[in-house]
């Protein structure tokens, strides 16, 4: 799968990974889609994001959980 707005700079955020290399992590974007927050209030409050930025972070979340294997405590 290819992430054109999802960047890793080590020079930006250590490193994180990035919305189209802004200092705008994608952890922080799903932070606040996980807290409830619509992507129409989030747009509202960071206008440089654009509704296409949530919906490839959306994706690579998705892409990733993929990947993973966690073990919960029983």
């Amino acid at each position: 799968m290819k992430f054109e707005r999802i960047t890793v700079d080590r020079n930006v955020c250590t490193g994180k990974p990035c919305i189209r290399g802004l200092r705008f992590p994608v952890s922080r974007l799903l932070g606040l889609l996980a807290q409830g927050e619509t992507k129409e209030t989030i747009l509202k409050t960071y206008p440089y994001l654009e509704a296409e930025d949530i919906n490839e972070v959306l994706r690579y979340a998705a892409f990733l959980a993929e990947d993973e294997t966690v073990e919960f405590a029983r």
